[in-house]
């Protein structure tokens, strides 16, 4: 499907340790260029988001910002370090048996000591894991509204290629007719200065005016173009880049088309594809 290169999506989500939430917005750009706002406690798992968004997206510049708040408790933080007040004990017992006069350790003076008492600290490792579970949720949501937006504008660009065909067929239906009018002219002018003048020189003149007024080549190569914009639309893969080249082509036909114009309607028909065109690239660079 089509996707768009502008597109936004937030997830949030609560968990037995506290509240996640991803942001991830995008603009165009020529290539993909990521952004990160990571929390330093979730700093850890930014080489891991850059490879998730990579995978996920091609082109376009890419923020993700990432939020927590962790869930208040109404039980004391404070968490005792048991590990560590044996090994006070242990040494105060040691302390006591070497140094008669020793006095011993009390419950304030144990509690006191640095790293006996400790806030609680987050599972690292889990809150990691919910983070980047997150995120692959905010990124789906981030891609159905990509492609909802790159749908709306496949459909804008189809319309107007269905607007160039009309043009297309309309010039090349009326090109003899015109050529005709043409050649009659220069005869009738011809006639009315009269010269004499060799006729097979009027002929060869002629022949070469024909052949500069020619257009069915670029018409078909309009046709073409046409076709195969068409057909990347419906491609799978990032077709972006693609779709600028086609529509320099496009356009560098159009401009053929308008240099060998001999009348008004074939220049007024020139300028529309112009325009069509012009109105087609805008839409492109927003397209992956």
């Amino acid at each position: 499907m089509v996707a768009s290169m502008t597109a936004f999506a937030r997830q949030q989500q609560e968990f037995d340790w506290g509240t996640l939430s991803w942001e991830v917005r995008s603009v165009n750009h020529r290539y993909l260029e990521p952004g990160m706002r990571i929390p330093e406690l979730f700093r850890a798992i930014e080489p891991n988001v850059r490879e998730t968004l990579r995978k996920s997206v091609a082109r376009g510049k890419v923020e993700c910002t990432l939020r927590f708040q962790i869930q208040e408790s109404g039980q004391s933080e404070m968490q005792l370090n048991e590990d560590l007040v044996r090994q006070l004990r242990g040494l105060a017992s040691l302390v006591a048996d070497t140094h008669i006069n020793a006095s011993p350790l009390s419950v304030a003076e144990i509690l006191r000591w640095p790293g006996v008492l400790q806030e609680h600290q987050l599972d690292m490792d889990a809150a990691q894991t919910d983070a980047m579970g997150l995120l692959k949720d905010t990124l789906d949501a981030f891609q159905r509204a990509r492609q909802r937006e790159g749908e709306e504008l496949a459909k804008l660009i189809r319309q107007r290629l269905d607007s160039i065909r009309d043009i297309v067929a309309t010039v090349r239906k009326a090109m003899p007719d015109i050529l005709q009018r043409q050649q009659d002219n220069i005869r009738e002018r011809l006639d009315s200065l009269k010269s004499e003048i060799d006729p097979a020189r009027i002929e060869q003149e002629l022949v070469m005016l024909a052949q500069k007024s020619d257009v069915d080549e670029e018409l078909d190569r309009l046709d073409t173009h046409v076709s195969e914009v068409e057909r990347v639309l419906n491609s799978k893969q990032p077709i972006g880049r693609r779709l600028d080249f086609l529509m320099q082509e496009l356009n560098r036909e159009a401009n053929t088309l308008s240099s060998k114009s001999v009348v008004a309607e074939t220049t007024l028909n020139a300028v529309e594809l112009k325009v069509l065109i012009e109105q087609m690239r805008e839409q492109v660079q927003n397209i992956e």
